[in-house]
């Protein structure tokens, strides 16, 4: 057994702990792309999406086996209480007419067993269905996109509202150690009789405000995780570690230019519905055609008095056919025709929602994009306001330390201050989401 020195025990002690400290760290931290990628494969929605497609992957194969032939078998064992009652005219006996002799024919036991089968010779039917599986998979397919792009747009924003509070966090801090060590200056000068009580009061109420905004930004950073991690599908009890940051470039404003609405996950959703509609007026128009079904059929039957079925000298009498069944519809009451004027009805219900669709995307697009412009507008002059209010309140805290400002100055220093970081911070997150809300409009959310 090998024995360590004191000193060699707590290194390799404090080794094991930083490597299992960085292990749960590295368990927890996410950049945007690594959210949005464990989303994938934890989100409940996004999931349910992917089955869908597996599902309708299944009911195709399920449609294909309808072509396949069909068997089965069975086994029949009959045990007559009673053997049935047969009436013979009584004519065979030399009795009257119209009198009848019952009699009993068979055995106590009947056994039967034997293989069915069938063959869907031709049924138009299943030729529709067979092809309306296979649109219905490049439907869900679809639909997978159009979850992703959600997810997507759903995971950034929870991911951007968590970075952006974590910032304003940050600068609160510094606000408060300044205003801090200025009132703890304050109470000094009061007690060498250089400064009022109602200073000091003044400094304290404004003290105790930047405290419970402080209070407040915790708590929403806490929610915003929660937020984040019901979008991820995140079920871990840490607290998340996000290893991007805000990195804002400077934006140029962008024009509004024709959206391409077939990369729309929705506009390709209604353009699969309407295949769907097609092939739904071609099924009912092929109901008209006859259905053909070829069977046959093999079995053995025993007929005992006694269960000794399988003693040799017993025989065994065989049945077998085959047989074909050709069957159409005459006449149903003008239904299939009324339904056929349905479905068209259906179909040009549809391209109206295209068409809506068509119009609903421009006007997002559009939307979004002076949105965007406005964000960007808006960050460019709050970005402003924040370095004016910085220099204002350094400029007035001078003063004050020189003895030739007043507490008042500091005090609205501090609130403008204030005012313009929550400006600040509420400009850059409404850029991040109109920047996402326009990648998403023109489809380019998701690569």
């Amino acid at each position: 057994m090998i024995k360590l020195k004191p000193f060699a025990l707590f290194i390799v002690l404090s080794w094991m702990c930083i490597q299992t400290q960085a292990q749960e760290t590295s368990s927890n931290a996410f950049s945007l792309q690594q959210a949005i990628d464990y989303a994938y494969k934890n989100s409940p929605n996004y999931l349910n999406a992917e089955n869908e497609v597996l599902m309708a992957k299944y009911k195709r194969k399920e449609v294909l086996g309808m072509s396949m032939p069909q068997l089965s078998t069975s086994v029949d064992i009959k045990n007559f209480l009673e053997i049935p009652t047969t009436l013979l005219p009584g004519a065979f006996q030399g009795l009257p007419p119209g009198t009848f002799i019952p009699v009993q024919f068979g055995t106590k036991f009947q056994a039967q067993g034997g293989v069915s089968g069938s063959l869907l010779v031709f049924s138009a039917d299943y030729l529709i269905a067979l092809q309306a599986t296979k649109e219905y998979i490049s439907l869900m397919n679809i639909n997978v996109t159009r979850s992703k792009t959600e997810l997507v747009s759903q995971v950034s924003k929870a991911y951007y509202g968590v970075l952006v509070n974590k910032e304003r966090i940050k600068l609160l801090d510094a606000n408060v150690t300044k205003l801090e060590k200025i009132l703890n200056d304050t109470k000094a000068f009061q007690k060498q009789g250089f400064a009022e009580q109602i200073d000091v009061e003044r400094l304290e109420v404004a003290y105790n405000n930047l405290l419970t905004e402080k209070q407040k930004i915790d708590r929403l950073i806490g929610l915003s995780e929660h937020v984040l991690k019901f979008q991820m599908g995140y079920a871990g009890q840490d607290n998340l570690v996000l290893t991007d940051s805000l990195n804002l470039t400077e934006s140029n404003d962008i024009s509004a230019s024709k959206i391409d609405v077939t990369k729309r996950p929705e506009y390709q959703l209604l353009e699969s519905q309407q295949k769907l509609h097609t092939i739904n007026i071609k099924r009912l128009k092929f109901g008209y055609l006859p259905t053909l079904v070829a069977y046959g059929n093999f079995s053995y039957m025993g007929m005992r008095n006694d269960l000794s079925y399988f003693k040799k000298e017993h025989t065994w009498y065989p049945t077998a056919l085959v047989g074909a069944t050709l069957s159409f519809n005459l006449f149903d009451g003008f239904q299939r025709q009324y339904k056929i004027q349905q479905a068209k009805l259906d179909l040009t219900k549809g391209e109206n929602n295209l068409k809506n669709l068509q119009l609903a995307v421009e006007l997002e697009g559009a939307s979004s994009v002076v949105n965007y412009n406005n964000a960007s507008s808006s960050l460019q002059i709050q970005k402003r306001n924040l370095e004016l209010a910085k220099n204002i309140y350094d400029v007035a805290q001078k003063k004050y330390a020189q003895g030739v400002g007043s507490n008042l100055e500091i005090i609205n220093a501090q609130v403008s201050l204030k005012e313009s970081e929550t400006n600040y911070f509420n400009a850059i997150y409404d850029l991040l989401i109109s920047k996402t809300d326009y990648l998403k409009a023109t489809g380019n959310l998701v690569k």
